[in-house]
């Protein structure tokens, strides 16, 4: 499950809270309004009940009283429907009536000489009821329609849902909004940190931005210091050791390098172990040498037009390659604002890596990508790199499986960390894929390469 982000969650806080107040609110004046109504509502009704009761006792008060003329004569409009219920029998204006609306607790209630008031449902129309006792054999009762009211509330329902909507809407916009503010000092925090890890050891934040985060950026600050101030001691430390231990080692090579070329004067054992001796030694030398080129890449990219495509060419000659293994996409161009010695260092890296453990290169390729970055690909006839060394193989003095297979190769495990340090000082990075056909890609991606 994917978790949401502080800004998505700060804005569905606030859109959530303003939906919650407003429901709240809404609810409220709903039910007070509902309510006013129809106590309004209720109150009319009585009273214009009570004033039809009197004139309906008036005009039954005589010898023979017509009920349907005498009801007939109220001037209760549309809203209003009088019923009389007199000697058992019910009336109403039209003629008498079989069927009667209403319910026996309240007929019992007006029977007992008490007025009475009820909500009730008439052909799936809200009513009020009211009746009035007029003598202890006649009853009257009028049905007010409430339809009106019931119109009125969905509207308002209506209303104040659209309201609570809108107000949630507004509460997510503010919380954006908020959100997009107080947040823009930790984006500023993330990009600084992203310059960093790219090598860019000069970044500071500004620590009168915000005074609520002058604390953050101090400390993010004196981290940096600290880093960049560590960085460069260790890289002092390996690139002072490398060069103390190029003296004793160019004495050790050449010493090795006579013991060797007199093998024939020794017998088989001192003969091997003489061999053995000079081929550590200079493994031991590159292994110093990448040290110190290790050490170098901590500087910034000194960039210039190059032409890309004949330093390629250059550099399978000086390995032993036929320069025709270097091709450009077609539509890119070969000359790019790179590090000329660090470009270099790339090539001749990835070359000797696939020499080494890819079965030899196939193919080294030079193509653009839009809108500036320049792409180097190093393709190799081995058995590719596996899924699981992929994430790890360009760190330091880790070498894969192919490469530790091979029992006999002499390498150092710095090559490959070499090609992705000096990826990171053009600002790019290094990886590798599957080849088609078979063996190992290796890509190296540097961006604003383009002039």
């Amino acid at each position: 499950m994917t978790r949401l982000g502080l800004r998505a969650r700060v804005t569905a806080g606030f859109a959530i809270g303003a939906l919650l107040l407003a429901a709240s609110m809404a609810l409220f004046s709903y039910d007070l309004t509902r309510r006013s109504l129809l106590e309004e509502r209720e109150r009319t009704a009585v009273r214009a009940a009570y004033f039809d009761a009197a004139v309906v006792r008036s005009g039954l008060d005589t010898d023979d009283p017509n009920v349907v003329e005498v009801l007939r004569s109220l001037d209760t409009g549309s809203s209003r429907r009088p019923l009389l219920h007199r000697d058992g029998r019910w009336y109403g204006r039209t003629a008498e009536t079989d069927a009667s609306p209403v319910p026996d607790a309240l007929q019992r209630l007006v029977r007992g000489g008490e007025a009475g008031v009820q909500r009730i449902t008439v052909a799936g129309q809200p009513t009020l009821l009211v009746g009035v006792p007029l003598s202890d054999t006649t009853s009257y009762y009028e049905l007010t329609s409430l339809r009106e009211v019931a119109q009125t509330l969905q509207v308002l329902a209506l209303t104040l849902t659209a309201v609570a909507i809108m107000t949630a809407g507004s509460g997510a916009a503010l919380g954006w909004y908020a959100t997009r503010h107080s947040v823009r000092p930790l984006t500023a925090v993330a990009d600084a940190a992203e310059r960093i890890a790219a090598g860019d050891y000069t970044t500071r934040l500004d620590t009168t931005t915000d005074p609520d985060l002058t604390r953050l950026s101090t400390s993010f600050n004196r981290m940096v210091d600290e880093l960049v101030e560590r960085i460069e001691r260790d890289r002092r430390f390996a690139a002072d050791v490398s060069h103390e231990l190029r003296s004793p080692l160019q004495t050790l090579a050449a010493a090795a390098s006579v013991l060797t070329r007199r093998s024939e004067r020794h017998d088989d054992r001192t003969a091997t172990a003489a061999r053995l001796v000079a081929e550590e030694v200079s493994r031991f030398q590159r292994l110093v040498d990448d040290l110190i080129e290790l050490a170098r890449t901590e500087q910034p990219a000194q960039r210039e037009l190059v032409d890309v495509a004949t330093l390629a060419r250059e550099t399978c000659r000086a390995r032993g390659l036929p320069d025709g293994l270097v091709s450009v996409v077609a539509g890119s161009t070969a000359e790019w604002l790179v590090d000329r010695r660090r470009v270099e260092q790339i090539l001749l890296n990835l070359l000797d890596n696939a020499i080494r453990y890819g079965g030899g290169p196939v193919a080294v390729r030079l193509s653009t990508r839009p809108p500036d970055t320049g792409v180097l690909e190093v393709d190799d006839a081995g058995p590719g790199v596996s899924a699981a060394d992929r994430e790890v193989i360009f760190d330091r003095f880790v070498r894969g499986r192919a490469a530790r297979s091979r029992a006999g190769t002499d390498g150092t495990g710095l090559g490959l960390a070499l090609v992705a340090q000096h990826a990171a000082a053009h600002g790019g990075r290094a990886g590798v894929d599957d080849r088609p056909g078979g063996g190992a890609r290796f890509r190296v991606e540097l961006p604003e390469a383009l002039p």
